[in-house]
């Protein structure tokens, strides 16, 4: 009667699973995901199962750092399935599952973050990991011309630029040279550069940003790679740059922002981001010790342009930071207890303190739910959550509060900085919150103090009511 019972479960089990239109072989993968998950709480039956039972469970198969993350996503829709569609236990609806989902991304090798944890000296050979539709053919262009790629890269990790930069400055000049029949760049010259640019205006229709850009990285590949500065651009053809004023929130609509954002990791970020003016991936790079409670304040380092700058703790978050921090440390144990516990840090720091990839303070704030494997050691190590996630429940509690402006991550430091302007704080001093090297970066914000032309009375308020 037993086993008649189990089998039954199976069945519609199964038949639930395809219900989802999912390939045909995939089911007996989430079968087997579902077994799995009962096997390791033996003795126990799934209706007395509780919300930390699955986390710790999901915590757990994160250690297995080979996973991929389709593998770990089928897992959690397949105990998705058994605990919502099958036993219906209430706290399965609402039980985080698209944070999980969310948070299952790894960080690819061309991750700004997993990029720039690397030596910045480029040696023969050196690559640059490219996941962009672009980047076979940019592999290719690389293979052709080796040392002048080679030259590039190698400048601009001297200067110790970003990551992000590197990368476009390395597809540009894969485009330049395509754009001219693959000829050798160092046969081009300051109206070959032209031209290109030309095109990219008249042809492509690029945004002044994206010529600019282009622009920057052929002026440097020849004054810096090549040694042959241009000197014979000429006039060239400009995008025009639109105007655009950042989308800001009132205060009325960031509570209710904040509010509609379900899982408390991604509201304590979104916090941050509103709380303190950070930049996305500056939050998300967070470690614990960038937490300083005595004096209530956070550094942010190695930002935007190489700089640190320190922004304060809102009284509010201090708790909530600590209990996260304790997430941290609980977490950091397992790992240590399971053979594992390193965190990336740059090459110099690794060699200096061999012992700090496994302490608290070197771990970050808010670590991924899954171990990976480091694409060139192998090592597996837990790296930071992916910036993903949180930008798409910004945008999905937009949506929830009955938001109807644009909103997105950098909205909050737009609202953060606009805010502080309306209370009287002077530019300067929101100037070095935000850390913009030049304050005409800023006098953006005072767009919502000068508000020119809104205290004029429309004449359609003028007219006499019918």
């Amino acid at each position: 009667m037993q086993k008649e019972k189990i089998s039954r479960f199976w069945d519609n089990y199964v038949q639930k699973t395809k219900s989802y239109n999912l390939p045909g072989g995939s089911v007996r993968w989430y079968v087997k995901h579902a077994e799995r998950y009962i096997k390791a709480h033996p003795g126990r039956r799934l209706a007395h199962h509780t919300a930390q039972n699955l986390s710790d469970y999901l915590n757990d198969l994160g250690r297995t750092g080979r996973l991929a993350d389709w593998q770990f996503k089928q897992a959690l829709d397949a105990l998705r399935i058994l605990f919502v569609d099958m036993v219906r236990t209430p706290w399965a609806a609402t039980f985080p599952w698209r944070f999980w989902s969310d948070a299952t991304t790894a960080l690819p090798q061309d991750h700004a973050t997993v990029s720039r944890d690397y030596s910045r000296t480029a040696g023969k050979g050196a690559t640059v990991a490219l996941s962009s539709p672009d980047g076979a053919f940019i592999k290719s262009v690389w293979q052709t011309f080796p040392e002048q790629f080679t030259r590039l890269v190698s400048a601009i990790r001297v200067r110790q630029y970003s990551i992000r930069t590197e990368q476009a400055y390395v597809a540009w000049l894969a485009r330049f040279l395509r754009f001219h029949r693959m000829s050798n760049p160092e046969t081009l010259d300051g109206a070959a550069v032209a031209a290109f640019l030309e095109h990219l205006v008249l042809r492509r229709g690029v945004a002044a940003g994206t010529q600019n850009q282009a622009l920057n990285a052929l002026v440097f590949f020849y004054a810096h790679a090549l040694e042959r500065p241009l000197d014979n651009l000429g006039e060239i053809a400009r995008s025009k740059k639109p105007r655009r004023l950042p989308v800001v929130l009132s205060r009325v609509e960031m509570h209710r922002l904040l509010l509609a954002i379900d899982n408390p990791l991604q509201r304590l970020m979104a916090n941050l981001l509103y709380g303190c003016g950070m930049r996305l991936m500056e939050c998300v790079r967070l470690r614990v010790y960038d937490i300083d409670f005595g004096y209530q304040q956070i550094f942010i380092r190695n930002a935007k342009g190489n700089k640190d700058r320190i922004v304060p703790l809102p009284q509010r978050l201090t708790e909530p930071l600590r209990t996260q921090i304790a997430a941290v440390k609980d977490m950091l144990q397992k790992d240590i207890a399971a053979g594992y516990g390193e965190v990336f840090l740059p090459d110099a720091l690794a060699r200096k303190y061999p012992r700090a990839a496994r302490e608290l303070g070197w771990q970050y704030l808010f670590p991924s739910i899954r171990l990976s494997a480091d694409p060139r050691s192998g090592k597996i190590r837990r790296h930071h959550i992916h910036e993903n996630g949180l930008q798409r429940h910004i945008k999905q509690a937009a949506r929830d509060a009955g938001i109807v402006k644009r909103v997105n991550c950098h909205s909050l430091r737009h609202s953060f900085a606009t805010h502080l302007l309306e209370s009287g704080y002077d530019i300067r001093t929101v100037q070095e919150l935000l850390g913009h090297a030049d304050v005409s970066t800023t006098m953006i914000y005072t767009h919502v103090l000068n508000k020119p032309g809104v205290s004029v009375l429309s004449p359609l308020d003028q007219m006499p009511t019918v």
